[in-house]
């Protein structure tokens, strides 16, 4: 399996299966207004953001989103000299806590700890195969609610 290094975010979360990411490597304007719309519904102070602001080839590609550009973890990693929060002592900590996405929060504290018993090429398989449609096997993004397929309701996270 050969593993984009861009997709290894240093919170846990995986790029590779980031709505975000779909939007911006399918050029997918619908997506893009419609996942703004849902980030500035959950977070506040973002009114000014455009779909430009979220175009994103993974937290650790030269192009990232304004959230990815932003992020208080990164920071936080680079500061202590590790790729990620699973080489960490101090996780869970106050940045994950202060995690502004539940979605995301939640997939952090299940994926760290699974990356640290499991090894990186494992948890990105998995996380891989997670994300998949279990009525038609089409492929799902982080925070999936339903297949866009099958309308099935799904909750991989």
């Amino acid at each position: 399996m050969t593993i984009n290094p861009h997709y290894l975010a240093p919170c846990g979360l995986y790029c590779g299966v980031c709505g975000v990411h779909y939007a911006t490597r399918d050029n997918n304007q619908k997506f893009l207004d419609l996942l703004l719309n849902m980030y500035k519904s959950k977070v506040p102070g973002i009114d000014h953001l455009t779909t430009e602001d979220l175009l994103c080839d993974g937290c650790l590609a030269e192009r990232k989103s304004i959230f990815c550009r932003v992020c208080i973890i990164r920071d936080c990693v680079k500061d202590k000299g590790i790729e990620g929060c699973h080489e960490c002592d101090d996780f869970p900590c106050e940045e994950i806590e202060a995690f502004p996405v539940d979605i995301g929060k939640k997939v952090i504290l299940r994926a760290i700890p699974y990356r640290q018993g499991q090894g990186t090429e494992k948890w990105v398989h998995d996380e891989e195969l997670r994300y998949h449609c279990p009525e038609c096997d089409h492929k799902l993004f982080r925070g999936a609610k339903r297949c866009n397929r099958c309308k099935r309701p799904v909750d991989c996270d």
